[in-house]
């Protein structure tokens, strides 16, 4: 029984390969992560009947067949996220991200508000209950409507779908207001058509160019650098600042750094501001 969960063995060869076509194509850094690699996709390929890696990466390289590329990102990015995650980003965004920025744009009413790496949703679910509770009653004169972005399709399903366990700490009036109820009586809520109208989630490559049709206002791309190598992340950064309105915020996880930039200050931990 034992040989069933046994890995698969990578050579080194094919190991840079697949770190080289990985960095090359979507900025991902795997160039430690030779355990992860054989522990995390062994058991696909095995179902999917390859005996090891190179006959599986000879086809991933010749074919670039779209489920074998999505079986790798899902398996190698961490699709891990919740409700009110780093619960601070949302504070601030609530008492002086919001204010601003309904100040600034009185006379279009218009947000640019981009999810960047949504993963299965909640944040970008999150960040529009909190642009309902703000805008309250003039919420309907405003175009509030999130951005959410991400590589994976898989997520991007899951996100869309919008069904979860929404975690204990949610307020218990949100999830009366934004939530339904599984009505055969699970743990199960799904996110409410007000909140889900306002979230277009795209799926899209943060090594492309970024050619969105408004510059934006706000920037979440939380837990996602981490995967990056200090190149590709400085690229990423100068593609944002381009992307954004003047004295824009960028919010990064607070693992994360942007290192010395000269193109943002921080403004809280783990919040920045597009110098002009």
């Amino acid at each position: 029984m034992d040989m069933m969960f046994h890995n698969l063995t990578i050579t080194d060869a094919d190991f840079q390969r697949l770190v080289q076509f990985m960095q090359k194509n979507y900025g991902i850094d795997l160039s430690k992560k030779k355990q992860l690699i054989t522990s995390r996709l062994s058991q696909s390929l095995k179902t999917r009947g390859y005996r090891d890696f190179k006959s599986f990466l000879e086809h991933l390289f010749t074919t670039k067949d779209p489920q074998d590329l999505e079986l790798v990102l899902n398996k190698l990015t961490t699709n891990y996220t919740y409700f009110l995650r780093e619960k601070d980003h949302f504070t601030f965004f609530q008492n002086t991200v919001l204010p601003e920025l309904a100040q600034r744009h009185q006379r279009d009413k218009v947000l640019a508000i981009w999810s960047a790496g949504c993963s299965s949703g909640e944040e970008p679910y999150t960040l529009s209950i909190y642009l309902k509770e703000y805008f309250g009653a003039q919420a309907s004169q405003w175009d509030t409507r999130v951005l959410a972005t991400d590589i994976s399709q898989q997520a991007m399903a899951k996100a869309k779908a919008g069904v979860y366990q929404p975690p204990a700490d949610m307020p218990n009036e949100w999830l009366h207001r934004y939530f339904v109820h599984d009505p055969k009586g699970g743990t199960q809520y799904t996110v409410a058509p007000v909140i889900r109208n306002n979230v277009i989630f795209r799926t899209f490559n943060l090594m492309d160019p970024i050619r969105f049709r408004l510059k934006f206002d706000v920037i979440f791309c939380r837990n996602v650098m981490i995967y990056f190598d200090q190149s590709t992340r400085d690229a990423l950064v100068r593609r944002f600042y381009d992307a954004m309105t003047p004295n824009g915020y960028l919010f990064i996880s607070h693992s994360e750094s942007l290192g010395q930039t000269p193109l943002f200050r921080m403004v809280a931990p783990a919040v920045y501001r597009k110098k002009k």
